[in-house]
């Protein structure tokens, strides 16, 4: 086997790296590659995972099979993957360092029959370490420290296992690449042996990936095509609360959203978590307001809170924790215009309690009775809930699964209920309620 550099832009080919391709002048473009020959043993080694002599099928002739699902024991992760792993489903497990993504691994390797958790980051005694703290007791998972990815392949022969674990796709390399671990080149090449290996033993494979700074998967972008579902894994470590995304899922929807929390136990499933973000009230406050927030297919109650006070400075501040800024200004301007609500010399400050992200266009209604409430210090009533999105006219409009965040709402208690059926104008609203 031997190495060659392709330029990602137009495919020109060289066989030393280049800081630019000559073809057609791309800077950082040449990635190197493996180019495997008839005699190469790394060829013959594999010729097993490669499917010859394949035949064309008419798509009407091909029986669709049911698709048998291992459910993971961990409700929340079941409903982000539609059910549970399907056999020899490879799924890309992203998130920030810190974030959970090692310690929910091995939880689910604690519900399985029989795991091979490879790790190239920690030590056996590392993991040992954080398993003793989850409390985990399984016997049937096995241990292999390795960043050889021909080796894990080569150990992988013969074994009967229910779930391959790789942490991280990161820090593993072969041989047949002169590139360090982590390159572009050798996750590519290290993540397709692995997926080749997993697609014709029938095995799911999970495969951790690491976060740049810019939030995207490190490595080549390659590396989200090719795998079956991509999982993030993401939420503030300065709470306990953990969101799990499925960004992409060829086996089921992307509307799911598991939700944890972040325990010394570990990662606790949420499952009813529609209150967890509404404190404790006992008063009605000026400028906090309830709205219903859609995770997936679930409701979520979030408390939206402004606090408006005179400007001491020459530009107001605006300050938006856990929605957009500049939609921020914008419904500002809404409310200044259409409602005639001036805060042109107030300083504003709007927070979403329990510090979940709410950049849902339904919270608009919600962010502007807030900031009036606060801006005429007149609370909203105690059972108040308000959905909709505000347009730039002032009018109110209506938002995806209204009828069900209501309903949802209702059942736990909201009974006044301001939407798009109920008021058609921001304007009109505001006059009935605080005015």
């Amino acid at each position: 086997m031997s190495s060659i550099f392709v330029c990602q832009q137009c495919g020109n080919e060289y066989s030393k790296w280049l800081g630019k391709c000559t073809a057609c002048n791309s800077w950082n473009s040449l990635v190197e590659t493996a180019q495997f020959t008839k005699k190469s043993k790394s060829s013959s080694k594999n010729s097993s995972l490669v499917t010859r002599n394949s035949q064309t099928l008419k798509l009407t002739d091909i029986k669709a099979s049911q698709m048998q699902r291992v459910t993971t024991g961990i409700s929340e992760l079941d409903r982000a993957l539609e059910g549970g792993l399907v056999n020899g489903q490879v799924v890309l497990l992203a998130g920030e360092p810190g974030i959970g993504k090692s310690t929910i691994l091995l939880q689910l390797a604690n519900n399985l029959d029989k795991t091979l958790y490879i790790s190239g980051e920690e030590s056996s005694s590392q993991v040992a370490i954080r398993a003793e703290r989850l409390g985990i007791k399984n016997k049937n998972i096995d241990f292999l420290g390795s960043t050889d990815v021909d080796e894990i392949i080569e150990k992988l022969q013969g074994l009967t296992l229910q779930c391959i674990i790789v942490d991280s796709i990161q820090t593993m390399s072969t041989g047949d690449l002169t590139g360090l671990a982590g390159s572009v080149g050798q996750v590519r090449e290290c993540a397709f042996r692995l997926l080749k290996y997993a697609k014709s033993k029938n095995i799911p494979l999970i495969l951790v990936g690491h976060v740049t700074k810019e939030g995207t998967v490190a490595g080549p972008a390659v590396l989200a095509h090719i795998v079956d579902t991509v999982l993030w894994f993401e939420g503030d470590k300065k709470t306990n609360l953990r969101l799990l995304r499925s960004v992409k899922n060829r086996f089921g929807s992307t509307d799911e959203v598991g939700i944890f929390s972040m325990e010394d136990k570990g990662l606790i499933s949420l499952d009813d978590p529609e209150k967890l973000f509404l404190g404790e009230k006992t008063e009605n406050v000026a400028g906090s307001v309830v709205s219903v927030l859609m995770e997936g297919s679930r409701s979520i109650l979030v408390e939206i809170q402004s606090l408006v006070v005179p400007t001491k400075m020459a530009f107001p501040r605006r300050v938006a924790q856990g929605i957009d800024s500049k939609r921020l200004e914008m419904l500002l301007a809404i409310l200044f215009r259409r409602a005639n609500v001036p805060m042109y010399d107030m300083d504003v400050f709007v927070n979403v309690a329990g510090g979940i992200k709410a950049n849902d266009p339904s919270m608009d209604l919600a962010i502007c009775l807030s900031v009036a409430s606060s801006f005429y210090d007149k609370a909203l009533p105690k059972k108040f809930i308000a959905v909709g999105e505000v347009g730039l006219s002032g009018e109110i409009r209506k938002v995806g699964m209204q009828e069900k965040r209501i309903k949802d709402a209702k059942r736990l208690g909201f009974s006044d209920v301001a939407d798009s059926e109920s008021f058609k104008y921001l304007p009109q609203l505001i006059h009935n309620y605080l005015k």
